[in-house]
C-alpha cells in the first residue's frame, strides 16, 4: 500500500511538470538554435540550457517558499496567481503554436532554453504549488527526472524531429497546452479555496 502511494505521488508531481516544461512543444525552437552548430557546440549548448534550468528550478524550488513569506504572499493568492499565468500561457501556446518570436528578442543575451523556455513562470510556479501539496523529495525526484528527460530530449531533437515530423510535434504541443489549461483551472479553483472564497467537494 505504502509502495503504491510512493509511486502515486510520484505520478502527481512528475505529470504537471512535465506539461509545463514542454520539452518535446520546445524542440523547433531548440532546432532553429542549433542548426548552424557543429555537433560538439550543439552538445554543450543543450548542457548549458538544462544546467540553466536545474539552477533556476531548484532554487525557486527551496527559497520560494522563504520569498513568499517576506513578502506577505499567502499559498493560496500565489496559487490564483500562478493558475492565471498557466492558463494564459496555455491559451498563447494553442492560440500562436509558441511564443518563440517574443522570447529571441528579449533573451538574446542569455541560454533562452534553458530560462524562460524550460524552466519559465508555468515551471516555477508549478513546483512551488508543488512542494505545498506534497513532501520536497517527491517533487524533487520528479523535476530531476524531467531534467534528466530534457536532456535527452534535446540531444536527441534531430532524430525525434524527423521521426515525427513538424506536425507530429505541433500536434503534441496542442494537446499539452489543452491539459496545461486543465491543470491551470484547477490551480485557480484550488486557491480559491485556500483563501476561502469558495469550498471544493472532496472527490
Amino acid at each position: 500500500m505504502e509502495n503504491n502511494s510512493f509511486w502515486q505521488s510520484i505520478l502527481l508531481t512528475f505529470v504537471p511538470l512535465f506539461i509545463v516544461i514542454d520539452a518535446v512543444g520546445n524542440l523547433p525552437f531548440v532546432i532553429s538554435l542549433s542548426e548552424q552548430l557543429s555537433h560538439t557546440e550543439r552538445n554543450r549548448m543543450v548542457r548549458s540550457a538544462v544546467l540553466t534550468a536545474a539552477i533556476v528550478g531548484f532554487a525557486f524550488l527551496f527559497l520560494g517558499q522563504w520569498v513568499l513569506n517576506l513578502m506577505g504572499i499567502s499559498v493560496g493568492s500565489f496559487a490564483i496567481g500562478g493558475g492565471i499565468i498557466l492558463l494564459v500561457l496555455a491559451v498563447n501556446y494553442m492560440v500562436s503554436g509558441h511564443a518563440l518570436e517574443m522570447i529571441k528578442e528579449e533573451m538574446v543575451a542569455v541560454v533562452p532554453i534553458g530560462t524562460p523556455l524550460t524552466a519559465g513562470p508555468a515551471t516555477i510556479a508549478t513546483l512551488l504549488l508543488l512542494a505545498t501539496q506534497f513532501p520536497i523529495y517527491f517533487v524533487v525526484i520528479s523535476f530531476t527526472i524531467n531534467i534528466a528527460l530534457v536532456w535527452l530530449i534535446f540531444m536527441g531533437s534531430r532524430y525525434i524531429v524527423r521521426f515525427l515530423g513538424k506536425g507530429g510535434i505541433k500536434a503534441i504541443s496542442k494537446v499539452a497546452s489543452l491539459l496545461l489549461a486543465a491543470i491551470a483551472v484547477n490551480m485557480i479553483l484550488k486557491g480559491l479555496s485556500m483563501i476561502g472564497i469558495i469550498n471544493l467537494p472532496s472527490l
